[in-house]
């Protein structure tokens, strides 16, 4: 059968679905939509079931896309799309807007399981239910009492979900035809009271409160406050980069180290041939350049995982819609921004939710302005070479504090964007936004560590497979050439007095570094590099920026496999590779200023042909896409040459 997962926002209904699916997990499209789809497998005696778990919503009529997705699955006529079954999970604190939206989707003909969730947050509240005088009241519906957060009650929805199968199967509930026009609005107003009439004297009934009244949160006065707020916002942005650096420098080691080994092993396995050269100098130095960073990653999502399962993202939202809406933005935009930190593409899909067309397309244009988990390898291995291991009054990490400043300048860049575009384009009427503030929570350490665990797991496979064929392509344009171009380099060298002064060694890393200019990617890139001199690049790093539209960490990559191919000291890691790097003059090639040239580079280039093509499928018109390109790109360009030059 195909169950799906409804609720408010809030109310544990993406911890019950990892709960009941654990990992058996894929994200997807709706059906003729873009709108992100979660969906599992749950398994109820031996036969497998899908689990959809759908966007939050208070109502069956929808205020945007996201919300429409939901009241399109109820009223489908195909058989195939519309949900069989469903779960709704009630907020305990909230019962008689949980019991609405229960009572739309009773009319729709959905069967569902009530599941009512966080008991023990209600009681803490003076909030008790009468369960029993619930459950006979609606004596058609399994009422289930859980507290998800600890996998409490998992059993006794599990028993729910399949007597109501067994149910199904014997006797089909009939589908309703109660439906109202969505443009009726009169209607819905109507409907609405009488259903909260009807509620609200099911709830005095059920719902017995204590006379104290629930203590509020003193946390909130200074996690909100208009000055205070920001401040401890920024403090606890600037102590996860320190994590950042201060412990994933261990685990990178190791990963480093462990691709060193099965290099050496596949060296002493095969013989010496373009098979070997193809693994050692390609596909394995363009993969390790990129996968090291694993564990940085890995340590920024489970920050923000810890900030979002404890309640304080919410309040961050909160606090930055004061910030953002001098800037054309409110905090419907927020979330969108801060999604855009792991990847611009969920980030510009969660606009949808933004029912002001300029507020949306303000949001869609700045958003690949925050630094995405795709340039944190790109950062780190230029701060690596460029920004010295060191602390700032005895405790502040130097490096910790260079990726910070790269983040707030993505940011501060993005809110001057954005506020340039408030006063071009006209509003069609003023905005408001609401939010509900959950509860502070004890964080679930299962719920944290399986996001992570997802984050990275998109982050390898997806760039994982341009990896590497962007490594086979380079390490072939890169091991070949010009024959006759080629041989009169090398005999040229050979001529040379210098040439015959080297060692062994030495004369080897020569003839290489003259193959590899005499490539068919050294063509291409001494091609490109009068127009990235000025900047400071030579035709190295010209040839990863271009390979890196496909994907900004694919830089890192890029460069493995070209100095790997080079030649240059294999037994190196890359980083010391690249601090090795001379240009003609004698100069290091990255030096400080070229490495802070080539990370303000990467905080504005719109280097990501995936998120132009999501920019194009949400604005319909590839104005902004192109606009994007220009605007960014100028940027980049000439923050670049500001910072290598002044």
């Amino acid at each position: 059968m195909k169950i799906a997962i409804f609720g408010n926002p809030n109310t544990g209904k993406s911890t019950i679905f990892n709960l009941l699916t654990g990992l058996r997990q894929k994200i997807g499209n709706f059906p003729g939509v873009t709108v992100e789809k979660k969906s599992g497998v749950i398994k109820l005696n031996n036969e497998e079931h899908e689990l959809i778990d759908v966007p939050g919503i208070y109502s069956i009529y929808p205020s945007n896309q996201e919300e429409k997705v939901v009241y399109d699955l109820l009223v489908s006529s195909h058989d195939n799309e519309r949900p069989e079954l469903g779960i709704l999970v009630v907020d305990a604190s909230n019962l008689t807007r949980g019991l609405f939206l229960f009572s739309q989707l009773i009319d729709c003909g959905i069967p569902l399981v009530l599941v009512i969730n966080m008991n023990d947050l209600a009681e803490k509240n003076g909030i008790c239910i009468d369960l029993d005088l619930l459950k006979s009241t609606y004596n058609n519906t399994p009422i289930v009492l859980m507290n998800a957060r600890v996998g409490l009650g998992k059993d006794r929805l599990l028993s729910a979900l399949n007597n109501q199968i067994n149910l199904l199967t014997t006797e089909p509930i009939q589908v309703s035809n109660h439906q109202i026009s969505l443009d009726d609005l009169s209607g819905q107003e109507h409907e609405a009271f009488k259903r909260h009439e009807s509620i609200s004297n099911v709830v005095n009934k059920v719902v017995k409160r204590s006379t104290k009244s629930p203590r509020l949160n003193a946390l909130d006065h200074w996690l909100t406050h208009p000055i205070i707020g920001y401040l401890i916002f920024m403090v606890i942005l600037f102590v996860i980069f320190q994590f950042v650096f201060s412990f994933a420098s261990y685990p990178m080691d190791l990963i480093e180290k462990g691709f060193e080994w099965l290099t050496n092993v596949i060296k002493g396995f095969l013989t010496e041939g373009p098979l070997s050269e193809l693994i050692c100098e390609g596909i394995i130095p363009g993969i390790s350049g990129v996968l090291v960073f694993i564990p940085q990653i890995g340590i920024l999502f489970f920050f923000i995982a810890l900030l979002e399962d404890s309640g304080y993202l919410a309040r961050a939202v909160f606090l930055m819609d004061r910030l953002v809406r001098p800037f054309g933005l409110n905090g419907r935009s927020v979330v969108p921004l801060l999604s855009s930190m792991a990847c611009a593409i969920p980030g510009i899909m969660a606009t949808r939710g933004i029912p002001n067309y300029k507020e949306r397309i303000i949001t869609i244009f700045v958003a690949p302005l925050m630094s995405c988990s795709a340039r944190i390898p790109v950062f780190t291995l230029l701060i690596g070479l460029v920004i010295p291991k060191m602390k700032l009054f005895g405790f502040i990490h130097l490096q910790g504090m260079v990726l910070f400043s790269l983040y707030v300048l993505g940011i501060v860049s993005a809110l001057f964007n954005a506020w340039i575009m408030h006063l071009i384009l006209k509003n069609e009427k003023r905005s408001y936004y609401l939010m509900e503030i959950p509860d502070f929570k004890r964080p679930l350490w299962r719920n944290i560590f399986f996001t992570v665990y997802e984050k990275i797991k998109v982050f390898t496979t997806e760039a994982g497979g341009i990896i590497l064929a962007i490594s086979i392509v380079l390490w072939a344009l890169a091991s070949y050439g010009p024959t006759e171009k080629r041989r009169e380099a090398i005999q040229l060298l050979k001529n040379t007095r210098t040439y015959k002064l080297k060692s062994i060694e030495e004369k080897e890393g020569l003839e290489n570094a003259i193959l590899l200019e005499n490539s068919y990617i050294g063509i291409v890139g001494k091609g490109i590099e009068p127009l990235i001199k000025p900047i400071g690049y030579d035709w190295k790093i010209g040839i990863a920026l271009i390979t890196s539209f496909a994907a900004r960490e694919v830089f890192v990559g890029s460069l493995s496999t070209i100095y790997a191919t080079e030649g240059t000291g294999n037994d190196l890691r890359l980083t010391e590779r690249l601090k090795n790097q001379k240009r003609p003059d004698g100069t290091l090639i990255f030096s400080l200023r070229t490495g802070i040239s080539l990370m303000v580079f990467y905080v504005y280039a719109m280097q990501c042909i995936s998120t132009l093509s999501i920019v194009k499928r949400e604005t319909k018109s590839w104005k902004w896409p192109l606009l994007q390109v220009m605007v960014f790109g100028f940027m980049a360009y000439t923050g670049a040459w500001i910072c290598f030059n002044i």
